[in-house]
């Protein structure tokens, strides 16, 4: 299986750092199968028909040290200019407590969406304070836990205004001063969902008319103005459309609020709260509206409720909305969101609390004062009266691109307006030699007139420097104690340690979650996002500038057009169900652009993820669902009625390959040829792209779209429910239609519109995929599929001999992952969450529950877990089965056993007071490794009924807690 090193490899390969069981621990675990082989495991377990011809073209594996240096060259091709373009985009400081302690911490960014709310009390509560910041900021009472973007957040609201309006109203009006980009997304977006998008000038347009649902105004606008939105906002009302506003978080610390001057719902991005530019991303979103409209607010929310001892607990709202439980009818097919970026926003502001953030916004209007007056005084007014950060200068062409062009001089970056003029948008790095260089650029144009100094302007404006009276904010802000208590940086320290601490991750234990690919995320990966080089570019800063972004990309791309077969890649997506939602977009437009704009019938599996039924209805299709045989597999008898009797309206068919019940279906290529037959596109969902990379591609199999989940398969980190990456490959014949933007040239001849704010989603994140391939190389990468198959047929065998498995290929082996059966335990009244809470006190997180069947755990152990540590986790789940033995056999009490007391918490563990018909040592102690170190559950078992029951979305006040209790 290995071959000597020679002399001069290098002396930190990282394969072996990244795959989990030692060369032995792999012969052992083979022996216990019955093989000799990995290569015997792998013919026996992955079909022959499915399996590549050609090895991948990766190239050789790499050292971290070399790796690092040569990314390192990449990013030198990076110019970091100081970029005052706006946009919705602008640097920040990221307060270094903040930098090393959230984002580049193994603690926070290795955690799993909080599905298992007991040992993820840390970010549950730190995603309520970002919750309570964008409800205080906006003015409106209930906010969501994150978005992907901006511009993705306006479209989801568009969807929730259609949504309001119950379908009745199909028009929606943007102001032609929101964001380009902003613009770009809601179009994509709305032409699918059969709403017609108008786009115009507020103040004249017919905001009041009986078809619209919504309406989406900016404030600050795009080029800085200020309008008093009121008289707007009653209009739009008094035709029964719902208000929509797209604002900055920093600039409503002095601004009159949204929710203050009519709007229904607010949206925007946190980027500038500490998180940096990153090319684009990743950044955490936000979207705030009125309690009457909880049900129709898409992603994830927060509330509060108690548990089992009484005590407030956090836990995820009113996930009855959500995908994985109403499909096509959810609210959104939001799935990965943005956690971790909206952690360090939401920090930022526990940080600075409502003082820091009025001075910074202080700071930087009065900034923007001083400049604007510098500018009158050369004789070149901004065209805006108000405005807060940002301003925008009318001048001919000749003269904009002079002044331009001194600006490069200076390494100033400033926006091209489409009419000619000039833009400046002000940040909180600001400084006085920023501001004279902008002066200096200007004084070009200017006939010779010399700039006035800063202290000159200073001395000018040393008065009052508020905003006037309709928009100057009366209301408070952030009075809560979590805002007022962290300045000092030891305090802060330790509130974010001790969040950490109530937390699990992957710094913990293994989280063998099926389908969602818990990897190691290695340090050598994580450094890099860090890097000026990468962090500090603006994602419409000029093409030359960020030439190494744009090499990384392209490699990126070759990559994993090799990896998938495919003949392109687009990076756009920002999210795996961004990546499904564009995929099913390429299809349509290939369709429409072949004259048959009829096919919008989409065939999925019953077995199939939530997202798929909700991104196909976004993308204006029909969902079909197709049947599933008893071994799990694509029923292909219905899969060839269902498409016959819709051939003259068959779009596409999504699958997802090895199936979401963990198994190598051997009738893929049949189940492709029948679609193809019958008029139709494949896309396959690459969540499970982990047990196939080397070992098959995607586009041999018949798939003409995949999307990849770079944050599972090429180890991203799930960051406590995102950031994510959603690229998708295409065949040759729809690379014509991959994603274009209006502000880059980014995909095809007749792409589909803009599906993320950027160009490239997040591109900052692309540099730890972009490593970890690097690093792994063609062999190695092909070692960790097989790998994975290897230890995931080791735990389904291990704990086959007490659970029953519930799905295998025809040699009795499984995929990557695998269902464990817990259906079996109703006799003894045991369900599969009391089996969850059970592990916490062995010190695991769950797998993943009642997907694809109800009442089962799928397990996936990667490539990157020691046999140990999977043996760990096998003794764990076999112990949990002996426990309920006893309540089978009548030797532990139906409704008092250690599985419905737990998770046992220190608290309840201490207690003067013990009533539990067993001991406090197997309540809390069960296994010897829990007592070398013990991740305690910081809450009870959380009763959700009551928190949807008495809904809490933002940091509780102790009367609002007692009126809950009450």
């Amino acid at each position: 299986m290995t071959t000597e090193p020679r002399l001069l490899d290098p002396t930190d390969p990282f394969v072996p750092r990244h795959i989990g069981p030692r060369q032995e621990a792999q012969r052992e675990m083979l022996r216990f199968l019955g093989f000799d082989s990995l290569d015997g495991l792998i013919d026996a377990a992955v079909p022959r028909q499915i399996r590549s011809q050609r090895p991948l073209a990766i190239g050789r594996s790499r050292g971290e040290h070399e790796t690092l240096a040569e990314l390192r060259r990449l990013a030198a091709g990076n110019q970091v200019w100081r970029s005052f373009i706006g946009l919705g985009y602008h640097d920040c400081i990221t307060p270094p407590v903040i930098l090393r302690n959230v984002l580049e911490n193994p603690g926070w960014y290795t955690q799993y969406t909080p599905y298992q709310a007991e040992i993820a009390q840390g970010r549950l509560e730190a995603l309520l304070t970002f919750q309570t910041m964008v409800a205080d900021l906006t003015g409106l009472p209930l906010a969501n836990a994150s978005l992907l973007d901006e511009a993705t957040a306006a479209a989801e609201a568009m969807a929730m205004a259609l949504a309001i309006a119950k379908g009745r109203r199909q028009a929606f009006f943007a102001a032609d001063d929101c964001h380009p980009q902003t613009l770009a997304v809601l179009a994509t977006r709305a032409e699918p969902l059969g709403i017609e998008l108008r786009v115009g000038d507020p103040e004249t347009a017919e905001l009041a008319a009986a078809d619209l649902c919504g309406v989406l105004l900016q404030y600050p606008a795009t080029d800085g103005r200020l309008r008093d939105l009121r008289p707007l906002a009653a209009r739009a009302h008094s035709g029964g459309a719902v208000v929509v506003v797209a604002t900055d978080l920093l600039a409503l610390a002095l601004l009159t609020p949204p929710g203050e001057v009519g709007a229904d719902i607010a949206v925007g991005s946190s980027q500038r709260f500490g998180v940096p530019l990153g090319l684009g991303g990743p950044h955490a979103a936000f979207l705030a509206t009125t309690e009457d409209h909880a049900r129709q607010i898409p992603g994830r929310i927060v509330g509060v409720s108690r548990d089992a001892q009484g005590n407030p607990a956090y836990r995820l709202a009113l996930q009855t909305r959500e995908q994985h439980i109403r499909r096509e009818k959810a609210t959104s097919n939001i799935c990965t969101a943005q956690v971790l970026l909206a952690v360090v926003a939401a920090m930022y502001a526990v940080w600075h609390g409502p003082e820091g953030l009025r001075r910074i916004a202080r700071r930087v209007h009065g900034a923007t004062r001083l400049l604007a007056e510098g500018l009158r005084r050369l004789g070149l007014p901004p065209a805006q009266e108000a405005f807060f950060d940002t301003l925008k200068v009318p001048l001919t062409p000749q003269l904009a691109d002079a002044v331009r062009a001194a600006a490069g001089e200076r390494r100033l970056n400033l926006r091209r307006h489409d009419d000619g003029a000039v833009g400046v948008a002000l940040d909180e790095t600001v400084e006085r030699r920023d501001l004279e260089a902008i002066l200096a650029s200007f004084a070009v144009a200017a006939d010779g007139r010399a700039p006035a100094t800063v202290e000159e302007l200073e001395a000018e404006l040393a008065g009052d420097l508020s905003l006037p009276a309709p928009f100057a904010r009366t209301s408070s802000f952030l009075e809560q104690e979590v805002f007022q208590l962290y300045r000092g940086e030891h305090e802060m320290l330790r509130y974010l340690h001790r969040l950490q601490g109530r937390d699990l991750s992957l710094t913990h234990s293994m989280i063998p979650l099926g389908s969602c690919t818990m990897k190691l995320n290695a340090t050598s990966e994580m450094l890099p996002i860090s890097w000026p080089e990468l962090a500090g570019i603006h994602p419409f800063a000029p093409a030359e500038q960020w030439r190494g972004y744009r090499d990384l990309c392209q490699q990126l791309e070759g990559w994993l057009a090799d990896i998938t077969g495919f003949a392109a890649v687009s990076l756009q997506p920002n999210a795996g169900s961004q990546g499904e939602y564009a995929g099913l977009l390429v299809i349509r437009a290939w369709h429409a652009g072949r004259g048959q704009r009829e096919r919008d019938v989409c065939l999925i599996p019953t077995s199939a993820h939530g997202t798929n039924p909700a991104s196909a209805s976004m993308a204006g299709m029909r969902v079909v669902a197709v049947a599933c045989d008893a071994g799990g597999n694509i029923d292909l008898g219905d899969l060839e009625a269902k498409a016959a009797a819709h051939a003259d309206a068959l779009a596409a068919l999504m699958i997802t390959y090895p199936s979401t019940h963990g198994v190598y279906e051997e009738t893929v290529k049949d189940v492709c040829a029948i679609v193809h037959r019958h008029g139709g596109q494949v896309y396959l969902d690459g969540a499970n792209l982990n047990a196939l990379v080397g070992l098959a591609r995607p586009a041999e199999l018949g798939a003409d779209v995949c999307h990849l989940n770079l944050h599972k398969t090429f180890c991203i980190p799930h960051g406590g429910g995102g950031p994510g990456m959603g690229p998708i490959g295409v065949a040759e014949h729809l690379a014509p239609f991959l994603p274009g933007h209006p502000l880059a040239e980014v995909g095809g001849e007749q792409g589909i519109g803009a599906v993320a704010a950027a160009p490239y989603g997040s591109p900052l994140i692309l540099a730890i995929s972009w490593m970890y391939i690097r690093m792994m190389g063609s062999a190695g990468l092909t070692r960790a599929t097989e790998i994975a198959v290897l230890n995931a047929n080791y735990m389904a065998k291990r704990l086959g001999a007490h659970y029953p498995i519930l799905y295998t290929g025809k040699n009795g082996l499984v995929a990557h992952e695998f269902i464990v059966d817990m259906r079996g335990f109703k006799s003894a009244g045991v369900v599969v969450d009391d089996v969850a809470k059970r592990l916490m006190d062995y010190g695991f997180h769950a797998p993943t529950m009642s997907f694809p069947v109800a009442g089962t755990m799928m397990v996936e152990p990667t490539e990157s877990e020691s046999r140990a540590e999977l043996d760990r986790f096998c003794d764990a789940l076999i112990a949990i089965r002996e426990e309920i033995r006893e309540i089978e056999q009548g030797r532990a009490d139906r409704h008092r056993n250690l599985l419905k007391g737990a998770p046992h918490t220190a608290a309840a563990i201490a207690a003067d007071r013990w009533d539990h018909p067993y001991s406090r040592e197997r309540a809390a102690f069960p296994a010897p490794w829990v007592r070398e170190g013990k991740l305690w559950p910081a809450v009870g078992r959380i009763d959700n009924v009551f928190g949807d029951r008495n809904l809490i979305c933002t940091c509780p006040s102790v009367e609002a807690l007692a009126a809950a209790e009450g």
